[in-house]
């Protein structure tokens, strides 16, 4: 396969390079990363400087509160990293149900844990950094104080998330409008906004390498502004915090290992869809064929009844994850696929608002991360005087105590964010991953399948139309897809429906190795692709 064929219409051709690429979703973030691969910074620091970045230039979906996840892969081996953050100790179930929730909220400080992106940056540049951390987080200090263009996308989300949070009252919302919405307004295309007290906080981080924000000034304000606000999180709970190293989990498909981080996340969902495709010779399909649809909605069905039914915080309920990929199994529910939709329960087991980046550089580092609140800006409240923007991870939590997600002190919720990799016999072909709530297994599937089994680079991949399961038998698409394709699924007892924007639909990236595809390609090419539906862009030298 040579990645830079164009078999499937695409926008734009993708990104070529020798020494060092970013992708990422906003223009500036990614030339931050370049510029720290430039300057003799290496993947990891490129990626730390890009995520940085980001929570200046894309505060829609994601901030210094977020949590935060990554694949690097060091020259040799998949490194994993969990940066999710637990709920406080004082928050328990009982409570959420005597405040009279059937279902945890997504607003407010119930739905706030501890914020695990600081941390995660400090914990990856410890272990894989080369420049000063100082020197990886100032080109988002310098944006946030000195002020940015605001791009297209950001800004109708912007607009859109004042919309939502103007229904909200209290005055632990107020700081959000202080902050976000001064007088009332959100920034249109093109406006510089300037966010002072988001790079004074970014410049404590720097200095203290994240410690303030965990034990000192900074965990003192957040603690004081929850005490003033009948909030959950104290000093206690921030100093108490851990990213946590994890073995990477994969599964093979046509020969190729895809990798995802273990639950929390809900990654294990593609694991277990790809599984089941396998199965399908899907290669013998068109793409844009009814059956091929259909069979890669079922199989997301299938492996999304598992994931929601078993998928947890695993320092609190173990997580079957071996039974979960197992061939055997992964057969036994392929069975269940007919010629029409189904709506499925979970199997039983045998026995025994997010952005995406990723980096590589020229010495063979690649990363995979990705960093979210949530829900737009998240929870609705800002921390005053700092920028930060807290998440609303505990919206993930369910309030069924029987249930292995069930909310519990200090526990960590289903999470949602997931970064992905690629190899073929024990050498990295590269990072990918698409952000947006349940859509990122659905995207994951979709770039995979599109790369092994339809033969599309990078750019081709994620360009092409997308599918979404939402609940029992609705199915969105794309705009992309053919009218006879969705009459065809109709047929099937699919309730599908053409989506009328891009919204949710996820926004993604790929870099992938030239050399993993051919073996007879220059050593070093790099060949990446960053999703029409953002802001953003590849860009290497």
């Amino acid at each position: 396969m040579n990645l830079l064929d164009l078999p499937y219409p695409s926008r734009r051709a993708p990104m070529v390079a020798r020494r060092g690429i970013v992708a990422t979703s906003q223009p500036l973030a990614a030339l931050a990363g370049l510029d720290v691969l430039k300057d003799g910074g290496n993947a990891v620091d490129a990626a730390i400087a890009t995520a940085a970045m980001l929570t200046v230039v894309e505060p829609t979906s994601n901030g210094i509160g977020s949590d935060a996840f990554a694949l690097v892969w060091d020259g040799t081996h998949l490194h994993g990293l969990n940066g999710s953050g637990r709920a406080p100790a004082s928050l328990t179930l009982d409570i959420v149900r005597a405040a009279g929730y059937d279902v945890m909220p997504a607003h407010g400080w119930m739905a706030v844990t501890v914020p695990g992106a600081p941390r995660a940056w400090y914990d990856l540049h410890q272990r894989f950094g080369r420049l000063p951390f100082e020197r990886v987080l100032a080109p988002a200090i310098e944006t946030a104080e000195g002020g940015f263009a605001v791009t297209p996308i950001v800004a109708d989300a912007w607009q859109r998330s004042a919309a939502l949070y103007q229904k909200l009252t209290g005055a632990v919302f107020r700081p959000w409008f202080a902050t976000f919405a001064p007088g009332g307004r959100t920034p249109a295309p093109g406006d510089i906004v300037r966010l002072p007290d988001h790079g004074q906080t970014l410049r404590q981080i720097a200095r203290s390498g994240a410690a303030d924000f965990y034990t000192g000034d900074i965990a003192r304000r957040i603690a004081a502004f929850a005490r003033e606000t009948d909030g959950f999180i104290t000093r206690e709970d921030l100093a108490a915090h851990t990213s946590t190293w994890v073995e990477p989990i994969h599964t093979t498909y046509r020969g190729f290992d895809v990798w995802e981080i273990p639950p929390n996340g809900q990654g294990i969902a593609a694991l277990i869809a790809l599984n089941i495709l396998e199965g399908f010779d899907l290669a013998r399909l068109p793409r844009e064929s009814d059956e091929a649809y259909h069979l890669q909605i079922e199989a997301m069905k299938l492996a999304f009844a598992d994931a929601h039914a078993y998928v947890a915080d695993p320092e609190h309920v173990p997580v079957p994850v071996e039974g979960l990929l197992q061939r055997s199994y992964a057969a036994e529910r392929r069975r269940l696929i007919g010629d029409a939709a189904r709506e499925y329960a979970a199997g039983d087991l045998p026995r025994g608002g997010t952005v995406y980046l990723c980096t590589a550089d020229a010495d063979g580092m690649m990363v995979s991360y990705i960093q979210s609140n949530y829900q737009g800006f998240g929870s609705g409240i800002v921390i005053p005087g700092t920028g930060i923007a807290l998440q609303n991870r505990g919206a993930c939590f369910c309030l069924d105590p029987s249930h292995p997600n069930a909310l519990a002190p200090r526990k960590r919720p289903y999470h949602t964010i997931i970064p992905g990799f690629l190899t073929r016999d024990g050498q990295a072909v590269g990072p990918f991953g698409v952000m947006g709530g349940p859509m990122q297994p659905q995207g994951h599937v979709q770039v995979i399948l599109n790369t092994i089994d339809w033969h599309m680079n990078p750019q081709a991949s994620l360009d092409a139309p997308r599918w979404q399961v939402t609940r029992g038998r609705e199915v969105l698409l794309e705009s992309g897809v053919s009218r006879a394709v969705v009459e065809a699924l109709l047929a099937r007892g699919h309730e599908a429906r053409v989506a009328s924007d891009t919204a949710s639909f996820g926004r993604g990236q790929i870099i992938w190795r030239r050399q993993a595809w051919d073996a007879a390609a220059s050593p070093g090419t790099l060949v990446a692709g960053s999703d029409m539906r953002a802001d953003g862009l590849a860009i290497g030298f």
